[in-house]
């Protein structure tokens, strides 16, 4: 089969957990488009909203030489990145809420400034928006991924994958996220993989390391995923577990009946909504 990336089925570590969690969030949140705008539906959060403004903040860094990296004081960068998400835009419906969030953000970035660590040192990035490699071009399946951050070791000629965390929880073992960062990592660039760390901004100066992967055994195991979202999307199927839905396609049940509030259009042209929090529980509960 021609390559044709218009037509391939993209998948991702975001897409992945979503079509494992439900197939119907899956489907609601990768693939329906709302009839009336022809866009995508995403629900915005307050931790969406933190984790999007601290990310968009450290990985502006890695395109700077690294003496210009801490000229500007991370804070100030992000004061004027916060404004994008101010308001019912992040999803903050009291401004208690809004500042609480806004202050977590900064004290990550403080820490971060105060302990820079790998940030400090050479990086790679890779030249392209969006990182992808063709997982299988028989089954026209592309895996893709932004990467948070890549070290470059000048000993070993190599790279360490850095991944940013801003949310309070620790990822599972099982995740698939650094597998498939490793897989992107040696697909969409030139130097190995040495080594591969969590960074908890919330609670930590300090990476935390983890395994380096056994890629073979994991590229198999997202393949596999993969066709399963594939048969999924050609045969218009994507049914939740539960009869009355989950929690991961319940709010977006609740935005096809008209229960949410709208907040605009994000920056990839999708219709961003916000949940209330009783439209939420009307969701959740059922009269028998």
């Amino acid at each position: 089969m021609a390559e044709d990336k218009y037509t391939a089925v993209w998948v991702s570590h975001t897409s992945i957990n979503d079509f494992l969690a439900c197939p119907r969030a899956y489907y609601l949140k990768n693939v329906y488009k709302d009839p009336k705008t022809n866009h995508k539906i995403k629900i915005m959060s307050p931790p969406l909203a933190l984790g999007s403004i601290v990310h968009e903040v450290l990985e502006s860094l890695s395109i700077l030489p690294t003496e210009e990296r801490f000229k500007v004081s991370l804070i100030e960068k992000f004061h004027k990145a916060w404004a994008k998400v101010s308001g019912l835009k992040g999803g903050f419906t009291s401004i208690e809420t809004e500042d609480a969030y806004k202050k977590r953000g900064e004290e990550m970035l403080l820490r971060v400034m105060q302990n820079p660590g790998p940030l400090k040192s050479l990086a790679v990035k890779i030249k392209m928006n969006l990182p992808y490699y063709w997982i299988s071009k028989e089954d026209n399946i592309i895996l893709c991924g932004k990467l948070d951050w890549l070290e470059y070791d000048k000993d070993t000629d190599s790279v360490h994958i850095i991944d940013f965390k801003t949310s309070k929880n620790e990822e599972d073992d099982d995740s698939l996220q650094l597998p498939i960062y490793c897989l992107l990592a040696i697909n969409c660039q030139t130097k190995p993989v040495s080594s591969v760390h969590y960074w908890y901004l919330e609670k930590s100066s300090e990476l935390t390391t983890k395994p380096v992967p056994n890629l073979k055994e994991y590229e198999e195991k997202i393949y596999e995923i993969a066709k399963r979202m594939k048969i999924a999307r050609q045969l218009n199927i994507f049914k939740c577990s539960e009869k009355s839905g989950c929690y991961a396609c319940r709010p977006f049940e609740v935005i096809l009946k008209g229960e949410a509030r709208y907040v605009g259009v994000g920056s990839y042209r999708e219709d961003v909504y916000i949940i209330d929090a009783d439209a939420q529980k009307r969701q959740e509960s059922v009269i028998l």
